[in-house]
């Protein structure tokens, strides 16, 4: 593997500590990669041509400041030098945001969000924002605003969302760690359906400036220690989230992770929304096997989420986008996404009394799925009952109403607030990958990464992805060139 683009973090670091790659070369090679695939993938977030420059030279100088650190032996940590990308919807200074979305009007902080100040502070090179569907409320990469964003394996299919854009960066190799943000399942389908480890973090443990219920930011990457890495520096406290968990140190390594005598139920059967396709949910049981042969004790475990629950967060969240609507003019309402303005348009007739028996019943979720995994130390299940689908298919059913369906495996851990990461676990037939979903204790993120650490070395050479992007990216441009549209 040559193209520095693919290297991970220890890798990037111990060449920049020897002097024989620095960062700006990497930067160079990050940038050749940018320039190759994403005409086809589309996971940045395109700006006005003043402020592609003036962040290209932002990139540029941040590099050349990392070389130089290297150079006099003053490095700041491991990610000094290393090229990332951020999700649109964690803040940039002077960067327009839209949630994705066209009839948004644009923010622009004047503050960058937590997560960009530790990355920063870190030395790490931010080279662009990801994009992301209409609000984040899609597991698709489909937007009004970015039009669709493509899974490098396969142009033609979905990258998941809604840190669509990130999951499509880590695979195309733009850059060692892409930071996402999650509230029911949008760090852990694009794992999923794009092979990669996506790890979202116990509920603030990494703080941000809008927190919000289950909302939480954490990396896709392409290997378990680059996740851990990144999460030693995400984690860092900030003051702006009065929902974060008190600082801590932590040893977040994971190269000497075990699991024998660790508890494990495998959960198989969501008990709400759509049914797991047998070949995803033989992935799952293939891989509790593997936890068992490395001396885990693994159980089957009943599932505890009902279809009320699943349909009540559903009505919450039609809800919550309902008010964001409303506040759109007439004709920026028109600009939203079709799918997602139906959507929220369901919640119209909603009354205060159903929003507050809404949330009661999220309350429920929380409560029981802390008491159904309370037991173990670690739950292994599907991530998505079915593989990825249609990348102009906004939801796995296409454009019909099925309400939150396809997330019963990720959405509980994210009302409880349990660190959940999805590593790749399997292929079907035609390629597509197949992630299982490692979850923990409450707060016990290390124990989490380390585990998927341990599978991601046991798990073999038939579940291990060898990247697209691996080839050279002439060689992919060659072989990826659908005739496809990006509007929606």
């Amino acid at each position: 593997m040559t193209d520095p683009a693919m290297w991970d973090v220890a890798t990037l670091s111990a060449a920049f500590g020897s002097g024989s790659l620095s960062p700006v070369e990497v930067l160079s090679a990050v940038r050749a990669r940018i320039a190759a695939f994403e005409p086809t993938i589309n996971a940045l977030v395109r700006h006005d041509a003043a402020t592609t420059a003036a962040l290209d030279r932002e990139s540029a100088l941040a590099a050349a400041q990392s070389e130089e650190r290297w150079r006099r032996g003053e490095s700041l940590g491991p990610l000094d030098g290393i090229p990332v990308t951020v999700k649109e919807n964690l803040a940039r200074a002077g960067v327009a945001m839209q949630g994705g979305c066209a009839g948004a009007t644009p923010v622009v902080p004047v503050r960058d969000s937590p997560v960009v100040e530790r990355l920063r502070e870190a030395g790490a090179v931010i080279v662009g924002s990801t994009t992301m569907p209409d609000w984040g409320m899609l597991s698709s990469g489909v937007s009004s605003l970015h039009g669709i964003t493509r899974s490098p394996w396969d142009p033609a299919l979905t990258t998941g969302g809604s840190s669509a854009g990130a999951g499509a960066a880590a695979v195309a190799a733009y850059g060692a760690i892409h930071v996402g943000t999650d509230i029911g399942g949008s760090i852990r389908l694009p794992g999923t359906w794009l092979g990669l480890v996506a790890h979202k973090p116990s509920f603030g443990r990494v703080p941000l400036d809008a927190p919000y219920l289950g909302r939480v930011a954490g990396p896709l990457t392409r290997t378990t220690a680059d996740a851990a890495v990144a999460m030693s520096v995400l984690a860092r406290p900030d003051d702006r989230d009065w929902t974060a968990l008190p600082a801590h140190e932590a040893d977040w390594s994971v190269e000497t992770a075990s699991v024998r005598g660790l508890r494990v139920g495998l959960w198989l059967d969501a008990g709400a929304g759509m049914p797991c396709d047998p070949a995803v949910r033989a992935v799952a049981e293939s891989a509790g096997r593997v936890f068992e042969s490395g001396g885990a004790v693994v159980e089957e475990i009943q599932p505890w989420l009902t279809p009320q629950m699943l349909a009540d967060i559903d009505l919450f969240w039609r809800v919550r986008s309902l008010a964001d609507l409303e506040t759109l003019t007439p004709e920026n309402r028109s600009r939203v996404l079709p799918f997602v303005r139906r959507w929220a348009e369901g919640g119209a007739r909603t009354s205060g009394l159903d929003v507050l028996r809404a949330y009661q019943s999220v309350m429920a979720m929380r409560a029981a799925t802390v008491a159904a995994t309370a037991a173990y130390d670690l739950i292994v299940s599907p991530v998505a009952p079915v593989a990825a689908f249609p990348a102009e298919w906004p939801m796995p059913w296409g454009e019909a109403d099925e309400g939150m369906a396809h997330i019963g495996f990720t959405v509980p851990f994210s009302m409880s607030g349990q660190p959940a990461c999805s590593v790749n676990a399997g292929f079907l037939d035609d390629g597509r990958t197949v992630g299982v979903q490692v979850a923990g204790r409450r707060f016990d993120d290390v124990g989490v990464l380390r585990a998927v650490g341990w599978f991601e070395g046991v798990r073999g050479l038939t579940a291990t992805p060898r990247w697209p992007a691996q080839d050279a990216p002439q060689d992919w441009v060659a072989s990826n060139r659908p005739q496809v549209a990006d509007d929606c």
